[in-house]
């Protein structure tokens, strides 16, 4: 009887259908990095029946003889061009069942190496196969240097924002939208254009501030970036606030669902949706590039303009961007709804360099906003309108050095933001304006991310240092609450651990300083600060069974601190249609999500599932009180700290019917609970939804519907009213000019039976509020 090597029992046990394929060919196995070190299969045979591990898997009768062999091959693998070790990547002879996995440091060992000719095989999720020839000798040992080419970022699969070693494996379920993709959801908002697609809904206050709702969570436990930073305006705080940037300027949209704190702050328990631009080159070709758009609709009589034009030598570039959007009120099927015009322009130049070992570059960036908001739809001489005007200046630099610390990256944004919210009324024929309120905002946001190479247990991971600041002045006629200054400084670290092949580990912690100083203004005397020292943290697991398989979890802890409005808010919000009051009194929201998720992809069939369970311990609810303040007119709300738990899911299916037919079927759910009370539902949660999709793409074009239904939503909190179900039906139809693409029309057509309904999330003061009718939207992209 053999001695049983220890670390190959432990592989067995973990890993027993990935050793070697059911065919017996080991050099179609092997996974993604992950594994157990230097594993001799002809050393592990069990002692009743002699036989080894690979008979076992095979399910073979008799034992086969895999010790003719007396060579010895010893060799480390690592990556073509970095020089990266490879850890628990599959090392196989090809034609046998002999082979090993590397170790931490990228090293192996086989042994019982047939003499002669032979080839190497080396396999493993996110490299190229590499075949390496040679010969060996009897009993001679062989010590070889093996390169595999790492794939790269695939950036149709992988999302970037999940992760700051940007490896693939993923712990949460997440989407990335980007070219043609993109292109098909032009809208005036990235509230609209994301609306609908798995967990993720709108907030609606007219179409322009439209933002995103993940899983039944909005304000700032979500975080809407531009670039990986905060983007300095105050849309997470109201209803009636506008991202400021427009979606003609992105190339790309990253989408995470779910806890999203270790990297990107401790408040955001819900997920992040990442905006990237092109503003600073990262990537170009000599000479010069660009894309013009055209795009208008029928239903708001809107027209949009956007140009970017990139100009590169072979180390440097320049690029400059120009867009435009013009549009009158939304007509509903009932008629035209007042306050919902907009009219908006925006600009960026942008410099980049790139060296052997360094990249980087900078931009600046300013635009202009004005927009309606819906006040009262039966006063036609008052109204109210949105005014905003930013600048912004991005830089990033990353480099390269030779040390633990091998790759380094540090993002910089600072901004000023001022929003004006203006009261209007038209009496004898006089035009009269009044600022109601105005934020000012200057923002600083950075992060430093130090990315390490492979050590011990650890694959490669990161550290990371994040800085945000923001002095916000409030002043106007009907300033609510304080100014306020506010600090935080991050540190963070993202680690994986490969168990096996196929099972990788996931952990982090982040732990915050935040300072946060109330200050006097026309509103209030205050003059007082609160100080918050929290941590977060998150542990995954990534599991990946088989090429087409794919499936994960998380457990997440999130730390958020009120935000001004939570605490001082104590007066009419123009903006937002309601009258707020907070409370000082207001406990920091903690809270603790877990994601389950899986995918699978066989080529023809694509399909996904996800769930998700969320708990607070002192929720921040704003809480209608079914009261209408009689100085306003506006209903009042107040914000309330409860016990919470919010649970849910997604499911999508993807069927590619024929070669060029495509269909796509999706459903998502939320319920919101205060957690002491199986009725006390919390308010403005998505009712249940249901969407599908079928598209024909001939090659030179493409025609396709989609169906939305959603369902009644009963489920409310007190004094906030139900909404019914409704099914919205739209078409739409593109033309590529040529096989590359380079011009490409897109034509989509919006609800197109004019149906009358009202999304459960708008948050009009007008409760009977309805949603655009019938729309025609033409696009037209000219990339060269």
């Amino acid at each position: 009887m053999k001695i049983i090597n220890i670390s190959a029992i432990l592989l067995f046990l973990c890993n027993v259908s990935v050793c070697l394929p059911s065919n017996g060919d080991p050099s179609s196995g092997g996974g993604a990095a992950g594994g157990f070190a230097a594993v001799d299969f002809t050393a592990l045979k069990f002692a009743s029946t002699d036989r080894t591990l690979a008979d076992f898997h095979s399910g073979n009768s008799t034992a086969v003889d895999l010790t003719a062999g007396s060579g010895t091959l010893r060799g480390q693998v690592t990556t073509k061009g970095e020089g990266e070790t490879v850890p628990f990547i599959n090392v196989t002879i090809d034609g046998t069942r002999i082979g090993a996995f590397t170790d931490a440091t990228g090293k192996f060992k086989i042994l019982n190496v047939p003499e002669g000719d032979n080839t190497l095989v080396i396999k493993g999720m996110g490299f190229e196969v590499a075949r390496i020839d040679f010969s060996i000798g009897e009993k001679e040992e062989l010590e070889m240097h093996v390169e595999v080419t790492y794939k790269g970022l695939d950036l149709e699969e992988i999302v970037i924002t999940s992760s700051p070693t940007a490896r693939g494996f993923r712990y949460q379920p997440d989407n990335v939208y980007m070219g043609e993709e993109l292109h098909k959801r032009a809208e005036i908002s990235f509230g609209e254009m994301l609306d609908g697609e798995p967990g993720i809904a709108m907030r609606s206050m007219g179409p322009t501030p439209s933002r995103p709702v993940i899983r039944g969570l909005d304000g700032d436990r979500i975080l809407i970036l531009q670039n990986g930073e905060r983007m300095g305006d105050v849309s997470e705080t109201s209803a009636g606030h506008a991202v400021s940037l427009d979606p003609l300027s992105a190339n790309r949209v990253e989408v995470v669902r779910g806890p999203a704190s270790l990297l990107y702050g401790s408040s955001a328990i819900g997920g992040v949706i990442n905006l990237m631009t092109a503003d600073i080159p990262d990537k170009w070709d000599k000479g010069g590039s660009g894309v013009v758009s055209a795009q208008g609709a029928s239903n708001n009589n809107m027209g949009a303009g956007f140009g970017r034009y990139t100009w590169g030598s072979e180390n440097r570039a320049a690029s400059g961007r120009f867009g435009y959007r013009k549009s009158g009120d939304v007509r509903s099927p009932e008629g035209i709804i007042p306050g919902t015009h907009m009219n908006n322009y925006d600009g960026s130049l942008g410099f980049g360099f790139r060296k052997d070992r360094m990249n980087g570059g900078l931009n600046i960036s300013m635009g202009r906003n004005a927009y309606g908001i819906p006040e009262e739809l039966d006063d036609p001489y008052e109204s109210v309108e949105v005014r905003i005007r930013q600048q912004l200046i991005q830089g990033r630099l990353n480099f390269r050095v030779s040390d633990f610390f091998d790759k380094a990256q540090l993002r910089v944004n600072g901004s000023r933001f001022i929003q004006q919210e203006i009261e209007i009324e038209i009496e004898d024929g006089e035009v009269a304006e009044d600022i109601e309120i105005q934020f000012d905002n200057m923002n600083f946001s950075s992060t430093l991310t130090l990315q390490h190479r492979p050590v011990g247990i650890f694959d490669r991971g990161a550290f990371g240092l994040n800085l945000y600041g923001r002095v916000m002045d409030v002043s106007g006629d009907d300033a609510f609450t304080p100014n306020e200054e506010r600090f935080n400084v991050g540190l963070f670290t993202f680690q994986e651990v490969p168990l096996t092949t196929r099972l990788r580990l996931q952990l982090g912690v982040r732990l915050d300083f935040l300072r946060a100083t109330a200050l006097p203004n026309d509103f209030s005397d205050s003059n007082q600060s609160r100080d918050a020292f929290v941590y977060s943290g998150s542990l995954g697991l990534n599991y990946r069974p088989a090429e087409s398989v794919e499936m994960g979890g998380q457990v997440a802890r999130s730390h958020r601190y009120p935000m001004l409005e939570e605490l001082f808010a104590h007066g009419p919000h123009l903006c937002a249609g309601q009258y707020e009051i907070g409370s000082i009194d207001l406990e920091d929201e903690i809270g603790y999500g877990t994601d389950l998720w899986a995918r699978w992809n066989n080529g023809r069939f694509s399909a996904e599932i996800a769930g998700f369970y969320n708990f607070f311990s002192n929720y921040i609810i704003m809480q209608p009180t079914g009261e209408i303040d009689p100085g306003s007119g506006l209903p009042v709300v107040e914000y309330q700290g409860d016990r919470a738990k919010l649970h849910g899911g997604e499911a999508s299916l993807s069927w590619n019917i024929f070669q060029d037919l495509r269909a796509v079927l999706s459903v998502d759910y939320v319920v919101g609970r205060r957690a002491d009370s199986e009725t006390g539902y919390l308010p403005f949660m998505p009712p249940f939804r249901f969407s599908g999709m079928a598209e024909y793409d001939f090659g030179k074009g493409w025609i396709g519907s989609r169906i939305r239904a959603v369902s009644a939503q009963n489920r409310v909190a007190p004094d906030e009213e139900a909404t019914e179900g409704y099914i919205l039906l739209g078409i739409n139809t593109g033309y590529r000019l040529n096989s590359r693409g380079q011009h490409v029309i897109i034509l989509r057509i919006e609800n197109i039976f004019n149906t009358s309904y009202r999304d459960h999330l708008t948050r009009i003061e007008e409760r009977n509020f309805p949603m655009p009718g019938r729309n025609f939207n033409l696009a037209y992209r000219w990339f060269f």
